[in-house]
């Protein structure tokens, strides 16, 4: 289950709830990953220079709103205003594979990134899937540029070897401000026809449906009915469109659309013959806007799916457990076992995490498998953590195997406890002060 938000949030700070916007009070199964792209986040050169050292203020508050849920901040890519966040639940992460991020810019001849796309792919259960958040030119009369800048953006290709391109993906999602409007119809028209709730009557003069009949490269994506208001432009706080001079006519320019590759097709035409008839399906369960968030002109967008695919993979490549009580106690031990085709390294670690933790850089600390291994066989490995490293205070904790080939935590234990310690803490120093003395460099850096 994914749940994709689009959002122009037009330089504001985040709100003071997004209860509604992830669907947290959903009685129905839960979200496997969140798939968030916003666009016009506060990009002053300052606040950009700022967020490339840090975290940018909206990335950590949907941490703070999800890593008590269990989500982890799988990846994030940022090009100025375009940000693109991706979360997903621990349980998932060991068949999350081949990360990549990359941004296109296409705003000033492609010299200033306030216009273009930032982009996420990965292997996931061995399926290729790919999340692009566009932000395209605005104004009416700008529809050929705006396809022609989507055009540029799907022809960017992923640093790697042998990395799909955008299209050649098997699962594609194409999400942003994307700044279609509505021709022909006046202003008049297209209001009375919101009022009384005929957005059909809007449907066929929506840019972005026009082009989707004549341009071939976008007859494969995919949408779901528009059978909510546009979504631009909004009088901030309010559901009232543009009140200001220029009176812009509403328009649905926050959309999500997807396009699964036919793997029939493809194997047909390579005479081929495929097992089954199509190893994926992906089935939208609901397009909405939420009217009730205010804080831009915009209102979001999101879109729920549930993914459903044949697994390529379904063994992690590192299965790994504490052994033993853990306490502070005593020095403590863990053993990992590896898939025969493991790709292993030397700079491989074990990291221990607290169960919230909301990225990979959020360890509590770590060993190195093979300078603290102390004993192996040909199932598995054991290494050892020193008690000095243990947290005092004890708690719920997991255990995550990192691979520095793959960049990827690669194997998940399940969570368990960590007994307190019984002795004080030496010295009078605060537990926050005494575990940041205890925590280890960067194993990444």
């Amino acid at each position: 289950r994914l749940h994709l938000v689009t959002w122009n949030v037009g330089t504001a700070s985040p709100p003071p709830d997004v209860t509604s916007l992830l669907q947290l009070n959903s009685l129905g199964p839960t979200t496997d990953m969140y798939i968030i792209g916003l666009q016009e986040v506060n990009s002053r050169i300052t606040n950009f220079l700022s967020d490339l050292a840090f975290d940018d203020p909206w990335s950590v508050f949907f941490m703070t709103v999800l890593s008590p849920l269990g989500y982890i901040k799988l990846s994030s890519v940022r090009m100025q205003g375009l940000l693109l966040l991706i979360f997903v639940k621990h349980v998932h992460l060991p068949f999350v594979r081949d990360i990549h991020t990359h941004y296109t810019r296409t705003g000033l001849y492609g010299y200033w990134g306030n216009k273009g796309g930032v982009s996420i792919r990965m292997s996931l259960f061995g399926r290729t899937i790919c999340f692009m958040n566009c932000h395209l030119p605005a104004h009416m009369e700008n529809t050929e540029q705006r396809l022609d800048d989507f055009e540029k953006i799907l022809e960017m290709q992923f640093e790697g070897e042998d990395i799909p391109s955008p299209m050649d993906h098997e699962i594609l999602f194409w999400f942003g401000d994307l700044n279609f409007r509505i021709a022909d119809y006046g202003i008049h028209f297209v209001r009375e026809s919101i009022n009384n709730k005929r957005f059909n009557l809007l449907w066929e003069k929506d840019q972005l449906n026009m082009a989707k009949k004549k341009e071939v490269f976008l007859k494969e994506f995919k949408e779901g009915p528009l059978q909510f208001k546009p979504t631009y432009k909004f009088d901030l706080y309010s559901e009232v469109y543009d009140t200001s001079e220029k009176k812009r006519k509403p328009a649905w320019t926050d959309r999500i659309l997807w396009k699964v590759k036919n793997l029939c097709e493809v194997a047909s035409k390579e005479g081929e013959f495929p097992e089954e008839e199509n190893p994926i399906s992906v089935t939208l369960n609901n397009y909405v806007s939420h009217m009730s968030y205010g804080i831009s002109d915009h209102k979001p967008v999101t879109g729920t799916f549930k993914l459903e695919m044949k697994p390529l993979v379904s063994d992690p490549l590192v299965t790994l457990s504490p052994e033993g009580e853990w306490s502070a106690e005593h020095d403590v031990f863990m053993r990992y076992s590896t898939v025969p085709e493991f790709p292993s390294s030397a700079w491989d670690w074990i990291g221990l995490f607290q169960v919230t933790f909301r990225h990979v850089n959020d360890y509590v600390t770590y060993a190195w498998v093979e300078d603290d291994e102390i004993s192996s066989n040909k199932d598995s490995k054991q290494v050892y953590m020193s008690a000095s490293e243990i947290p005092k205070m004890g708690g719920e904790f997991l255990l995550c195997y990192y691979s520095n080939n793959l960049q990827s935590i690669v194997g998940i234990s399940e969570p368990f406890q960590i007994q307190p310690s019984k002795t004080p803490i030496e010295g009078d120093l605060p537990e926050e002060e005494s575990s940041w003395l205890q925590k280890p460099d960067n194993p990444e850096s």
